[in-house]
């Protein structure tokens, strides 16, 4: 009896261990989302201040992700355009570990602009 209850604690420990080097797309989502919300929510497009939004929402979301403490570098890129009609059309390529490394887009508007976040996250080989 004792083996099978430390074979299962061995297994939850394993399964743990994975989730720590798993790029989690939901919780990244969320990050996202809120910091978009946070730095632009009620914001007319301001072309003068995308600079300043884009650092805001970067270094918002860079450091909620390093809280995290998961084993990632991560890539960001940021979007926003003034909504007037025209189109928009993004790519990216990558070749990575489908078992950790992880990508998520986060699309946000509002009635005078969008926002479009990537993240990259690839796993660190400790």
């Amino acid at each position: 009896m004792a083996a099978a209850s430390s074979t299962a604690a061995a297994q939850q420990a394993a399964e743990e261990d994975d989730d720590d080097v798993t790029f989690n797309v939901e919780d990244v989502q969320k990050i996202v989302r809120d910091n978009i919300e946070l730095c632009l929510g009620g914001n007319t497009y301001s072309h003068s201040r995308c600079a300043q939004w884009i650092s805001n929402i970067t270094d918002k979301t860079l450091t909620r992700l390093n809280k995290l403490n998961k084993p990632f570098k991560y890539i960001m890129r940021i979007t926003i355009t003034q909504k007037n009609g025209a189109g928009i059309h993004t790519a990216a390529s990558y070749y990575w570990d489908i078992a950790t490394d992880g990508s998520c887009t986060v699309r946000w508007e509002n009635k005078y602009m969008y926002c479009i976040v990537n993240i990259w996250g690839l796993a660190l080989q400790l």
